[in-house]
């Protein structure tokens, strides 16, 4: 599963390194990466998360105000510190009767939620309740408004039902969610806006979460530029505005982003002296000339759990597990350079490594719960590899984007997630895996329905 190097020290006087399966040697040449499945190198990322989380679990948990708590994973089981309803309350707008009708109206006002509980009914009385309200003591039953007509005269006025009465209607009685003490939720659930509402009704003020995973990105290239427009063989550099971001919406804390230009020693420090749970490279994960990565990390006593996965774009991914400074197990993420390739490494080994490492429910279950859509349009596959392709979901079809190449960036800007296409390709219809981007669950119902949702941009 994975292959451990020697650890060594590099020195300025060390030859620039390269990756050590491209180094020269005598008798068959071997691949450059030994690349696995494209599931195969999800499962393992899985488990590697799950692994670091559990070596993790000492770590306190934290007391977070419940709007500071969002997108964080429960520490512990959420259980209620109180009845729910913690008292007898009204389903409806209406009247709170007692006994048999018709029923003597009772002078006094409403009884109102949040107010002062009424005096107990007896039987033969009525009184007008608000939805939520405190039900009184002797109530059997609530009598909708609409289901209701009232006699004025003679006084005192009469309350008479319009249809039948069952006992204990429209009331909804304490502890009918849940009692005090009840296990509401499991740990390793997610915050989201419903459960800060569930929490909140349940009695707290703030909730035990689990501290976020940290991650450290390093952009690797001399050829990179911060600012401004390309020139004279410098680009954009567009992952370092990405993936910080990117990672956060994962649920992480991102600690840096630092340049590093393509030099060894400094990338050797940086990965070395790292503190981040998880540390992902940008470039430098190839045979290239300046591709250092592979040597550094085995200076750096990295064991290679992932090294080249069988999908396109991105196959000279990598994923290794490595000692951190302070003696903790700590993982890196070697992701291509080319932005569409290095978001393919992304979705593929971070993504299910942090939902592991976050410690979320079913995240070792990288494909239990996997959507899967019909291929509206047919899409051309690899002779070999997994292929990943921006779509936009349009009547429950997965239509693929151009613009898909390795180095682009707007087929995926304009996307609803990646298709997952099996070698050899899918025909229209075919039911496809599709990996969900962390900001675009709420508008997948709300693309528009021409061709200006890619602008005009459709395979």
């Amino acid at each position: 599963m994975g292959r451990r190097a020697g650890r060594g020290r590099m020195t300025l006087q060390e030859t620039a390194p390269v990756a050590p399966d491209t180094a020269p040697r005598s008798g068959p040449v071997e691949p450059p990466h030994r690349a696995t499945a494209w599931p195969e190198a999800r499962s393992r990322a899985a488990r590697a998360g799950a692994e670091a989380h559990a070596a993790r679990k000492g770590r306190e948990p934290l007391g977070l105000p419940l709007g500071a708590a969002l997108g964080r994973v429960l520490a512990g089981p959420l259980t209620a510190l109180t009845d729910l309803p913690s008292f007898d309350t009204s389903a409806m707008d209406g009247w709170a009767v007692a006994g048999e009708g018709p029923w003597t109206v009772r002078e006094e006002g409403a009884v109102l939620a949040g107010h002062a509980p009424a005096a107990a009914l007896t039987e033969g009385e009525a009184v007008r309740i608000a939805t939520g309200a405190r039900v009184p003591p002797g109530a059997t039953a609530v009598v909708r408004t609409e289901h209701s007509r009232t006699e004025l005269s003679p006084a005192p006025p009469l309350l008479h039902a319009l249809r039948e009465v069952r006992h204990r209607q429209d009331i909804r009685p304490r502890g009918q969610e849940c009692r005090a003490g009840d296990a509401l939720l499991p740990a390793g659930t997610s915050v989201t806006p419903a459960v800060l509402g569930l929490a909140a009704a349940a009695g707290y003020d703030t909730l035990p979460v689990r501290p976020r995973p940290r991650v450290e990105v390093l952009v690797l290239g001399d050829e990179l530029l911060a600012a401004g427009l390309p020139h004279e063989g410098l680009i954009r550099d567009a992952l370092g505005p990405m993936l910080g971001p990117w990672c956060e919406a994962l649920g992480t804390e991102p600690v840096t982003t630092r340049r590093i230009g393509d030099d060894a020693e400094e990338l050797y420090a940086a990965v070395a002296g790292s503190t981040a749970d998880l540390l992902i490279t940008t470039g430098g994960t190839a045979a290239g000339p300046v591709d250092h990565l592979h040597r550094v990390l085995d200076a750096a006593g990295a064991t290679l759990l992932v090294d080249g996965v069988k999908v396109r774009p991105g196959h000279p991914m990598l994923l290794a597990r490595l000692t951190g400074p302070d003696g903790a197990v700590r993982h890196l993420v070697g992701l291509p350079g080319n932005p569409l390739a290095a978001v393919s490494g992304l979705l593929t080994l971070a993504e299910p490594l942090l939902a592991a490492l976050r410690g979320t429910r079913h995240a070792t279950d990288v494909t239990g719960e996997a959507r899967h859509v019909p291929a509206g349009d047919e899409i051309q596959g690899h002779p070999h590899d997994t292929r990943l392709v921006p779509v936009v979901l349009r009547a429950g079809q997965a239509v693929p984007l151009h613009y898909n190449g390795p180095a682009m960036l707007r087929g995926i800007a304009a996307a609803d997630g990646l298709a997952v296409v099996p070698p050899h390709g899918a025909r229209t219809g075919r039911p496809l895996e599709i990996l969900g981007l962390p900001w675009t669950t709420a508008r997948t119902t709300t693309r528009p329905t021409g061709p200006a949702a890619q602008g005009a941009c459709f395979t």
